[in-house]
């Protein structure tokens, strides 16, 4: 990888009097298998790299990119930056990262061992993973796809502000989407493994995964409506934190587009929610030693004890709320620029597994899987309405399946109504932890 920071450090290294430049340089490799009845239904593999540069000049952004490492056309893409700023509307927030202090902690987020893999060997892991999903339960009538990928990442990252810096990862999924049925009855299931390496992938959770998703929810009926508890299963808990990522946005909460604007140091949640972002966390999915500007990433404490203690912020957000970058910009690669996100939101686990929870709610709904999200949350009144599908709970266990229900609140109310948090970590391929998650007082509209 030195010859990717070598690269940028040239381009960032040609800035003019007046002007700061900054290269961000990158270099992915994927693979993508999916097989279906025992063949090969597409396979491919995938290198790109490319070079994107931002030039500043008095308060005007420009950008341009290059799909390759060829030098002369880097510098090309540097003149046609300088071009686009002299285009662009003055902004006196827009700005370079400059170095804070920061120490870059040392992460061990790569796997050699996964170049060395072959193409037959990955081959044979997604099919070994059909065959162990259609075989594990009798009720499984389909596999509609098996997929395996992995992907390895190098990034670089120079400014003339005073930036120097990489970071690299490698990744690894195994997933298996099982069609279930009794009778007239069929549901979906979706499992999945994922790790830094090939050596990480466990088949066995996997097809446990995907058969107990599909079959746990035969013969679901529509219930009646109701005010109740919920136990959201882990991969929904994940699904909503990477939601309230999204209000905790410095950029959205200084442009009032968050429902936690203006509410920073007051109580926002049940006294045990302790959110935080750490990309610094080896065993989070999106961890990365530095963030897309270039900073040292570090452990952002979000809400503690249920109060609102701090906002995520690029560069550019932070100046636009008067303070500093949290090391939280984020970007899809080297055609595009920096904005705010998370990487490794999680709350702080609890002590109970998810079956001592379901017995310590007693009555309520399981809820496996929601959908329409992006529709039915809305970030800035905080409502909540989504889709939903999972088991009632009678009697501290699960019981009848249901289906075709809808469950509303508020964030704001789910926060503070927070019955337990469970102590099952689950890192998934997101930028939120899964964990199972106890809310209290929620309405579900069935018949």
């Amino acid at each position: 990888m030195p010859e990717l920071l070598e690269l940028a450090e040239r381009i960032a290294g040609a800035a003019r009097p007046g002007e700061q430049v900054e290269a961000y340089v990158s270099r992915e490799r994927e693979t993508d298998v999916r097989v279906y009845r025992g063949e090969i239904e597409t396979l491919s593999t995938a290198e790109s790299a490319g070079v994107g540069v931002r030039v500043v000049i008095k308060g005007r952004q420009g950008f341009a990119y290059v799909g390759d490492l060829d030098e002369a056309r880097a510098r090309e893409a540097l003149e046609e930056a300088r071009d686009n700023a002299s285009f662009a509307t003055p902004d006196e927030h827009v700005g370079l990262a400059v170095p804070d202090g920061h120490a870059v902690t040392t992460l061990d987020l790569w796997d050699d061992a996964l170049s060395e893999v072959s193409t037959a060997e990955k081959v044979e892991l997604a099919m070994a993973l059909e065959r162990l999903v259609r075989e594990g339960d009798g009720r499984i009538r389909e596999v509609v796809s098996t997929d395996y990928g992995d992907g390895q990442g190098e990034v670089a990252i120079a400014s003339s502000a005073g930036i120097s810096s990489t970071t690299r990862q490698t990744s690894c999924y195994l997933s298996a989407d099982a069609v279930a049925g009794e009778g007239d009855d069929t549901q979906t299931g979706v499992g999945y493994s994922v790790g830094r390496g090939f050596s990480d992938i466990d088949l066995a959770v996997a097809a446990h995964d995907a058969i107990d998703r599909a079959t746990r929810l035969l013969g679901a009926k529509k219930p009646n409506s109701a005010r109740l508890n919920v136990v959201f299963d882990r991969r929904v808990t994940a699904t909503l934190l990477s939601v309230l990522a999204r209000t905790l946005s410095g950029e959205d909460v200084a442009k009032g587009r968050s429902l936690f604007a203006g509410r920073l140091g007051e109580e926002v949640g049940n006294t045990a929610l302790v959110l935080v972002d750490d990309p610094t966390n080896a065993l989070a999915y999106g961890a990365a030693a530095v963030d897309a500007e270039g900073l040292a990433c570090r452990r952002n404490v979000l809400i503690e004890n249920g109060r609102l203690v701090s906002y995520l912020y690029d560069t550019y957000s932070g100046r636009l709320a008067g303070t500093s970058s949290t090391a939280s910009a984020v970007r899809g690669g080297f055609k595009s620029t920096p904005g705010v996100g998370a990487r490794a939101l999680s709350l702080q686990p609890g002590d109970l597994d998810q079956a001592a929870i379901l017995e310590f709610i007693g009555e309520g709904l399981f809820v496996q899987e929601i959908s329409g999200v992006h529709s039915g949350v809305n970030g800035v009144s905080g409502d909540f309405s989504v889709g939903a599908e999972g088991v009632m709970i009678r009697d501290g266990r699960l019981a009848e399946p249901v289906r075709e229900i809808t469950i509303a609140s508020t964030i704001q109310r789910m926060l503070q109504h927070v019955l337990a948090i469970g102590n099952d970590v689950e890192w998934l391929p997101s930028a939120a932890a899964g964990l199972t998650l106890a809310i209290g007082d929620v309405a579900m509209s069935g018949e």
